[in-house]
């Protein structure tokens, strides 16, 4: 049996290579999030502690005692769910966890993903993503770019009807983010992506939902903000990862910090192919998949990307031990 909560030390944490482990982005953010793993694990208060001081900003307070706006703020919720998803993977090292063979974050999970392969330190992290956050929620003007979640349609189909409606810089809608088959997320200028809704829903869609949110992330309307990001990124220190960085751009391993430069600016203006990045760790050898951060999005696409792996959740204390005892009693 594992050691009790309270008696967790750290220590030596072998790369198991059936494990990945997967970092949420935008969206998994909610009040009260890790309220329940900051009683068993310290390290996750001290880590918010960390990301605070970095930017002057008591981020414990808001994710506990905030309100559902102010977590949905871009601005706000991507270093929220970074320093979440780093004090969950910090809880995990300390559990004995063993670490991951390759890592892969959606969208904003990415910077996590980065900070867990040894990349990029959590300092730097936290402030990069509180500049892209601002960034892109300037980058256009409210109310003039909109998202959707289109359900039940294959891709082939969806860029048709988008590639049909777009008419030039000024009328944009795409696919955005391939987040499983049969679950694509298109953004752009509003009235576009209001006419591509509707005839999505005429091309066979069985829902399609507009997103609350401010911008069309992952579009080329995000080009101020990728502008911001790669100035920044200039005088930001990055190494080369320990593990594979599954890139969410191209869905291919990357193990060079200059290129892992160059793609967390190109995902700013890219659509998001998770599903590959998901089929590139399966065809690693990896089985078990764990989601590090708030909610259970990630696992939830998993299970409709492949089966045939098993994904973990490990926001709630009891789950990340029972994941460290589920990976253990798999390996013996």
């Amino acid at each position: 049996m594992r050691k009790s909560q309270v008696a967790l030390q750290p220590e030596f944490n072998p790369v198991r290579s059936d494990v990945a482990f997967m970092f949420p982005g935008q969206g998994s953010q909610a009040v009260g999030m890790l309220a329940r793993a900051s009683s068993a694990f310290p390290c996750i208060k001290v880590t918010f502690t960390e990301a605070s001081d970095v930017l002057g900003i008591d981020l414990w307070a808001m994710a506990q005692e905030g309100d559902a706006e102010t977590l949905a703020m871009t601005a706000n919720t991507q270093p929220l769910i970074l320093a979440a998803s780093t004090a969950l993977y910090r809880a995990w090292e300390l559990a004995g966890g063993v670490r991951p063979s390759i890592v892969a974050g959606h969208s904003l999970g990415e910077f996590s993903a980065l900070v867990a392969a040894d990349s990029l330190q959590f300092a730097d992290a936290i402030q990069l993503v509180r500049l892209r956050g601002q960034a892109m929620q300037e980058a256009v003007p409210l109310g003039h770019g909109a998202m959707a979640a289109v359900l039940g349609l294959d891709d082939e189909t969806i860029n048709s009807v988008c590639a049909d409606i777009a008419d030039g810089d000024d009328s944009q809608v795409l696919a955005v983010n391939f987040n499983s088959p049969g679950q694509v997320v298109i953004a752009g200028h509003t009235a576009p992506v209001e006419a591509a809704s509707s005839a999505l829903k005429a091309a066979g869609a069985k829902r399609v939902m507009p997103l609350p949110v401010s911008a069309p992330f992952h579009t080329p309307l995000m080009g101020h903000a990728a502008m911001v990001l790669s100035d920044a990124l200039g005088s930001t220190p990055l190494a080369h990862p320990s593990v594979p960085v599954v890139s969410n751009v191209t869905g291919q391993p990357l193990d060079d910090a200059l290129v892992i430069s160059e793609a967390l600016v190109e995902q700013v203006v890219s659509p998001v192919q998770w599903t590959r990045c998901i089929s590139t760790m399966r065809a690693s050898g990896c089985q078990h998949f764990v989601e590090c951060g708030p909610g259970k999005v990630l696992a939830g696409l998993m299970r409709r990307i492949d089966r045939d792996a098993s994904a973990h959740c490990i926001e709630e204390p009891d789950k990340l031990l029972a994941t460290l005892e589920t990976l253990d009693l798999d390996h013996s």
